[in-house]
């Protein structure tokens, strides 16, 4: 199938449009630069043509999760969501110039690499978790390398709650290399059992360099022949010598069959690796999660499919703000709080003036006194 070329890039207030980065199945990627702050933005903009009510729920739900999750440092961070000038709903986002899956395939990581990368992974999934969120599609091009080199875990895309809303219909969305069976058989359309599979099979493939049921012939690597593997096969070994045996345990616990055998949480997955990383004499990678007060926020509302524009300022002209600012503060004021509160721009304009006007009486008397004193006059 052929690559469909992308839209013409929107024109966005505050952002000058540099490249495109990529096309999607219902939006455009492209590169901008911010002007204030300036810095380099990926700017995710929906087609014209795919506004339909359950696309833009979709898009949304994704603005909203991204933006309640991008506090983790592991999770990619959301500049702004609004509407273009011609319509078009767009999500800027920090730029980050790789993929841990476009990595991989150049050259797999190194043990301690990935050990790292998946306790930021697991710390980003448990931050989702403890927020009533889950990703749902966990994939190596899905974790990002952001300018510092660190892994991000992005797209939000088809992100759904935990627990769904009365009368939601359940969507089954999937990446058949990284799904958990369960999945692939659409028994549930996500769980947290699920995916600590998709992380652990994610993490299999930054270390094997393909995923955990590829085969070398890739005529038999079709979605039909992978999805029947791993619906029926066991787990099969990191093909890489000398490979610590404590790896391939961990992974084949998080990989599973069974949901029940596997890590209870990202937290316990988190552990497990740090575990493995102070075996192998490695310092273990900080386990960042999301703290109790903040996962109790307002719940991500999924079934949004509101048309949300520009944001249209509701402060009055005649607020009490804008009253209070215009009347003229006396010299001595004082707030609630007993400290003296700054002069309005009036009376420091009279006092200036007052000032100035002091300077110059006083330069003409000094001056008046060293010419007397020059003269002899004095």
């Amino acid at each position: 199938m052929a690559r469909r070329m992308t839209a013409t890039p929107p024109v966005l207030a505050g952002y000058a449009y540099v490249r495109p980065l990529g096309a999607g199945g219902f939006a455009d990627v492209f590169l901008y630069e911010q002007d204030m702050p300036r810095r380099l933005a990926a700017v995710k903009v929906l087609l014209a043509d795919a506004l339909d009510p359950e696309v833009r729920r979709a898009f949304n739900a994704e603005a909203d999760v991204s933006a309640r999750l991008s506090a983790h440092p592991a999770i990619v961070t959301i500049y702004q969501a609004s509407v273009s000038a011609d319509g078009r709903p767009y999500l800027a986002m920090e730029y980050c110039p790789d993929t841990m899956g476009a990595r991989a395939k150049r050259q797999p990581l190194s043990l301690p690499e990935a050990l790292d990368t998946g306790v930021r992974l697991a710390g980003a999934l448990e931050t989702a978790h403890r927020s009533g969120l889950l990703h749902r599609d966990i994939k190596p091009s899905n974790v990002l390398v952001n300018a510092l080199g660190a892994p991000v875990l992005a797209d939000f895309g088809i992100a759904a709650a935990r627990a769904a809303e009365a009368g939601e219909a359940e969507v089954f969305a999937m990446s058949v290399p990284w799904s958990a069976p369960e999945v692939l058989k659409e028994e549930v359309s996500g769980s947290v059992a699920a995916e600590v599979w998709s992380l652990g099979a994610t993490l299999y493939t930054l270390l094997a360099g393909r995923s955990p049921f590829e085969v070398a012939d890739r005529s038999r690597n079709t979605r039909e022949q992978l999805t029947r593997r791993i619906v029926k096969a066991g787990y099969t070994p990191l093909p890489i010598p000398g490979m610590p045996a404590q790896v391939d345990q961990l992974l084949s616990t998080a990989m599973a069959r069974d949901p029940q055998k596997r890590y209870p949480s990202m937290a316990a997955f988190a552990e497990r690796l740090r575990q493995v990383q102070a075996e192998l004499g490695l310092p273990p990678t900080p386990f960042e999660v999301i703290s109790p007060e903040w996962a109790g926020a307002a719940p991500v509302r999924f079934s949004d499919s509101s048309f949300r524009g520009p944001v249209v300022t509701t402060v009055q002209p005649d607020s009490r703000r804008a009253t209070r600012l215009s009347k003229r503060i006396e010299p001595g004021s004082t707030d609630r709080d007993g400290l003296p509160v700054a002069a309005s721009r009036r009376s420091l304009g009279g006092v200036a003036a007052g000032l100035i006007g002091a300077g110059v009486a006083v330069t003409l008397v000094v001056g008046g006194f060293i010419v007397a004193r020059v003269l002899g006059v004095i």
